[in-house]
């Protein structure tokens, strides 16, 4: 035996290995396409109520809402919130469909405080009413939690992706973020939007119509990557929910308040960002064509 003792014996175990680290291979998680999954007939049938029988709200969503034109702007965004998350569902590359999701959790968000501020103007003897108040309570941090999730296996961007020019990059970035403050300013002071607004809102339904201005915010992931691929769905969901907007304006029209200036820009500004839009999307696509 050693003078100084029995030696300490090594351990039979080795030691800890550090957890596999995460395969950023920029795949859609299962998780994100289930909620993708149970969100599109929900805004589906939103739809389908709301652009389909606008004077019927009453009868048959959350709330009584009036004049007929703001149901049909909130359809629009249901329609091309459908079309976002069918997407989702199938498409294999997280950079696609990314850009959408942040903007989706600050809509419902907003929407979730305009039900608690407004809380008395809801019909709650009705299921549709607890099944809007259970989407947006709940929306926010679903939604918030599968961009998290996701956001962990993105990968770097790929040397050969096509990127936006930097004059679309401001245009793109400019648009959305006068979209952002449109649509905040009308959460935050509906006393000041309501008496220039295009057609007659209440407070519940300025907070509502403003919450559809904020989905314009997804257009600002141009200021921190300016790969095509990250822009791509975010125009087409553009182009749906203004041709619906405009529809809905064609259809609605005695509900406008033409001798309002603001009434003639927003009209003019919906019909202009639509045409770019739809040539934007289309020039865009043809490099991406041609790179390809």
């Amino acid at each position: 035996m050693s003078p100084a003792g029995p030696q300490p014996q090594p351990s039979a175990q080795p030691a800890a290995q550090s957890s596999a680290p995460v395969r950023r291979d920029d795949r859609v998680l299962p998780a994100t396409r289930i909620l993708a999954v149970v969100l599109v007939p929900i805004l589906l049938t939103a739809f389908v109520i709301l652009y389909g029988f606008p004077a019927d709200t009453g009868r048959l969503f959350a709330w009584t809402i009036r004049p007929r034109l703001t149901p049909m702007v909130l359809a629009s965004a249901y329609l091309g919130g459908a079309w976002f998350f069918v997407r989702v569902v199938r498409e294999r590359r997280w950079a696609r469909v990314s850009a959408g999701l942040l903007s989706v959790t600050l809509f419902a968000a907003l929407l979730g405080l305009a039900t608690v501020i407004h809380w008395d103007r809801f019909n709650h003897g009705r299921p549709a009413f607890w099944l809007w108040a259970a989407l947006y309570f709940t929306a926010p941090f679903l939604v918030l939690a599968a961009w998290w999730a996701n956001q962990r296996v993105t990968a770097p961007p790929r040397p050969d992706e096509v990127c936006v020019g930097p004059v679309a990059r401001v245009v793109v970035a400019a648009g959305a973020g006068l979209a952002l403050v449109q649509g905040l300013v009308m959460v935050a002071l509906p006393s000041a939007v309501i008496p220039v607004w295009a057609w007659q809102l209440t407070p519940l339904t300025c907070r509502v119509v403003g919450a559809v201005f904020c989905l314009g915010s997804a257009g600002l992931v141009v200021l921190r990557d300016r790969r095509w691929v990250r822009l791509r769905l975010m125009v087409e969901v553009e182009v749906v929910m203004l041709t619906l907007m405009l529809l809905g304006l064609g259809r609605a029209h005695d509900d406008l308040y033409t001798d309002r200036p603001l009434t003639w820009l927003l009209v003019t500004g919906f019909a202009a960002t639509l045409v770019a839009s739809l040539w934007f999307w289309r020039a865009m696509a043809g490099i991406e064509h041609r790179s390809g």
